[in-house]
């Protein structure tokens, strides 16, 4: 499930409310587009109910919803997560805000919320560690290497106040046993926030014209000068790409993959000829295999786990070698949903899940530093069928019905 939450168009300040996937926002009342922009990760506050003359503090949640892979000497495990986790260990909170992050409507922080913000203790990736150790079975085998991939990282404050109890905010409960008289919530770091969300408008920084894209969309085009952009801080920033000529027949769609050149510490993989030796490939190497550059292909859009390694697998092993075309197709662009940094993110994944044997590396998959060089935004033509889209060349499809679930991603 995703938030719903309530804003203000950053224009005119009519009312609005945004799903958490929303980056591209158009007023419904004086037309003008914005891009959401936020340092780092969106923060959202949980409405409260607390009586008057309650002094209100927000204490912090991490916030996860992705994928994760995890890696072991034999095999790699994969399964979405959707998990809200402390962010300062204390017995006196709920271990996570449950469900009512989905059955309220949030707000954005900003320095105009009354009450004062704990600050997280603990950092995103060792708040995921400890999550793991506490819900789940630990594994038969030393896991390897994990990894994180979604762009759905947030964090979320809940409202409480103190009477002789931690109270919850929202239901107006108390939430903990009696409290000790050495309680001292300012042992805490806290304040108000100095957050606040950035809209950007969504006009080309290059011509000025108006940008297009779905309201999920990480990148926005620009149809006028042919030219692709990401939010980069407060403005945009333009961004390699292109499109694959060959074309299937009947009605195309063209879905987004992230093409990424690396430099691999521990490794050799710099050409087709190297991920032939790796991967085992069934063909011998031919001469001019040893020149021709390796690179990772990831999606740029969100799908289920096993759907995600399999096309960045399948794609990589693949090594198209169709014309680039570098300009926007004419037709039917899938939005990117997934970012760059995730992309970078899951290249180890699928280093490990093609080398061939397998033991041979993931042992020392730690060791090995996959470092990007250059990355581009390819597009790659698929042909409509019943319940597919299908690149019979590459022999690769991809389920309808899976595109339309990652909306809920």
């Amino acid at each position: 499930m995703r938030f719903v939450i309530e804003h203000q168009c950053p224009q005119c300040g009519a009312p609005a409310l945004l799903e958490e996937t929303d980056r591209l926002f158009r007023c419904e009342f004086c037309r003008v587009r914005s891009y959401l922009a936020e340092p780092g990760y969106f923060r959202y506050l949980l409405p409260h109910n607390a009586p008057a003359g309650k002094d209100l503090f927000y204490f912090p949640y991490w916030r996860f919803k992705g994928m994760q892979f995890t890696c072991f000497e034999d095999q790699i495990q994969h399964r979405f997560t959707d998990v809200s986790y402390q962010a300062i260990s204390s017995r006196y909170f709920p271990m996570s805000v449950g469900l009512r992050s989905q059955a309220l409507k949030l707000k954005f922080v900003s320095p105009e919320a009354e009450g004062m913000f704990l600050r997280p203790q603990h950092p995103f990736d060792e708040t995921m560690d400890r999550f793991q150790q506490r819900s789940g079975k630990k594994p038969a085998q030393k896991p390897l290497h994990h990894c994180h991939i979604g762009e759905s990282l947030s964090l979320l404050y809940a409202p409480f106040y103190l009477d002789s109890t931690v109270h919850d905010a929202v239901l107006n409960q108390a939430v903990s046993s009696p409290l000790p008289q050495d309680f001292n919530l300012d042992a805490w770091q806290g304040g108000k926030p100095a957050w606040r969300i950035g809209f950007i408008p969504t006009l080309c920084p290059h011509c000025g014209w108006d940008m297009e894209g779905r309201r999920d969309t990480l990148v926005l085009l620009c149809r006028n000068c042919d030219s692709v952009w990401k939010a980069s801080g407060r403005s945009f920033k333009k961004i390699k790409f292109a499109y694959l000529e060959t074309t299937p027949p009947g009605d195309i769609t063209y879905l987004p993959f992230w093409s990424v050149r690396t430099a691999i510490d521990g490794l050799t993989l710099h050409s087709y000829a190297d991920l032939i030796r790796i991967a085992n490939l069934p063909r011998a190497v031919q001469p001019p295999d040893e020149t021709r550059t390796f690179r990772f292909w990831t999606p740029a859009f969100k799908i289920t786990p096993k759907m995600f390694i399999r096309l960045a697998n399948n794609l990589t092993l693949i090594q198209p070698r169709d014309k680039v075309i570098p300009k926007l197709p004419q037709g039917d662009l899938f939005p990117v949903t997934l970012p760059i940094t995730e992309a970078v993110e899951s290249l180890k994944i699928t280093l490990a899940e093609f080398v061939k044997p397998r033991r041979s590396l993931l042992p020392r998959l730690n060791d090995i530093h996959v470092n990007p060089k250059g990355i581009a935004l390819i597009y790659i033509p698929f042909a409509h069928q019943h319940h597919e889209l299908v690149h019979p060349d590459y022999q690769v499809a991809v389920n309808k019905n899976m595109l339309a679930f990652s909306d809920n991603l």
